[in-house]
């Protein structure tokens, strides 16, 4: 890898590793919690195989990433080190800049992913100790998803996972991704009819407060960067 010849320099050092092609998104999937190879490839729809392998061997060589053999199958564990723990305080800059000042166009509104995000930004405390099965209808997309809700972690099923379903959400993509970055509340949304929930009254309540949104839903745009 062709380094900028500025070794005095931090930020040319930092960006050498960092600024490379899908290691942000590596980085950040790696944050969220995910560890085997197929997580990390789950969260990065796009980036060839070859890529994700080359990049989680150049995290490791440069001693941001260990990893160690699988125990429940072939594969390999993948966790962070503290030096690569401390790309959270960039993560979270580049998050917060990007929430702020760049435009999130239509084609980009992925319900798949989007969905992925949710799972992963559910609160794992607040989760059901007994699993909740929640699909999602998506009026304007051709696929549904569900999600499998059940402490200490949130599961995204892009197939039919073949259990009975306990809520059922129905909505268009944009007001999914809406949702997800904090532009609206669940609440608001159903309340609205513009995210509909249907299930039992307690769960309903329940699902309004097990989380989903991103870490940013907070940060205020500084344009006018609506989602059409």
């Amino acid at each position: 890898m062709r380094g900028y010849d500025q070794r005095y320099c931090p930020i040319a050092r930092g960006s050498e590793i960092f600024a490379e092609r899908w290691t942000p998104i590596i980085v950040r999937n790696l944050l969220l919690g995910c560890r085997t190879f197929g997580q990390i490839l789950e969260g990065a729809p796009g980036i060839p195989r070859s890529v994700l392998s080359q990049r989680l061997r150049e995290l490791e060589r440069f001693r941001l990433l260990e990893r160690e053999p699988n125990p429940r199958g072939r594969g390999w564990l993948y966790q962070l080190t503290p030096a690569g723990e401390g790309l959270q305080d960039v993560c979270d800059a580049l998050g917060t800049w990007g929430a702020q000042w760049l435009e999130v166009a239509p084609e980009e509104l992925d319900p798949g992913i989007v969905l992925w995000a949710v799972a992963k930004s559910m609160d794992a405390e607040r989760l059901p100790e007994d699993r909740i099965v929640v699909r999602f209808d998506i009026r304007d997309f051709p696929k549904q998803f569900w999600l499998l809700l059940q402490r200490p972690s949130a599961e995204l099923c892009r197939k039919n996972p073949g259990l009975d379903e306990d809520l059922i959400v129905t909505t268009e993509k944009s007001w999914l991704a809406k949702w997800h970055m904090g532009w609206i509340s669940l609440r608001e949304g159903n309340g609205r009819g513009l995210i509909t929930i249907e299930g039992p009254p307690r769960l309903v309540r329940a699902l309004l407060g097990w989380g989903g949104q991103t870490p940013f839903a907070d940060v205020r745009p500084l344009r006018n960067i609506a989602v059409e």
